[in-house]
């Protein structure tokens, strides 16, 4: 792994302190988070579109258990640490973390981002942080999402179904 991208992850804590100093600073800070499984295309747009909305981009990626509970036996594909690898190598992302939970809430807390992104494919109302975020005057952006491409669709056809 380049020096670069190892520098990219780090635990939740050390992305809060570097969010915290970036803030000082002036910088937007947008937070995206997923399982990441199988980077595909509508990913690498959306991370792009997402970081074209701050200053720096924050990316929490589900944990190899939480995505097992989320999706399913024989899921993740990818391990945790080499999704955090190609996020990583990534131009559009500036930190990102693993975390255990099934829902992002915690690990939103704990950055407080300016801006939380989530895909088109979801409701404002399903968007977990949504209240949160905006209690501390962020705000929240449903991202463009890219039509027929979705993880899930990918495995299924690798697998012959």
């Amino acid at each position: 792994m380049s020096g670069r991208a190892r520098d990219k992850i780090a635990t939740r804590d050390a992305v809060a302190r570097r969010v915290r100093a970036a803030q000082r600073r002036g910088e937007t800070v947008v937070f995206t988070n997923g399982c990441f499984d199988l980077l595909h295309v509508g990913h690498v747009r959306s991370l792009e579109q997402a970081r074209r909305l701050g200053d720096r981009l924050v990316v929490a990626v589900n944990s190899d258990a939480s995505v097992r509970r989320l999706k399913g036996e024989g899921r993740p594909l990818v391990p945790l640490a080499q999704r955090l690898e190609l996020l990583a190598a990534l131009a559009s992302v500036d930190w990102v973390f693993g975390f255990r939970s099934d829902t992002p809430r915690s690990a939103i807390l704990a950055v407080r981002p300016d801006v939380l992104a989530k895909g088109g494919d979801w409701s404002l109302d399903r968007i977990v942080g949504r209240e949160e975020v905006e209690s501390w005057g962020g705000r929240v952006v449903r991202l463009r999402e890219v039509p027929g491409v979705r993880t899930s669709r990918l495995v299924a056809r690798a697998r012959g179904r």
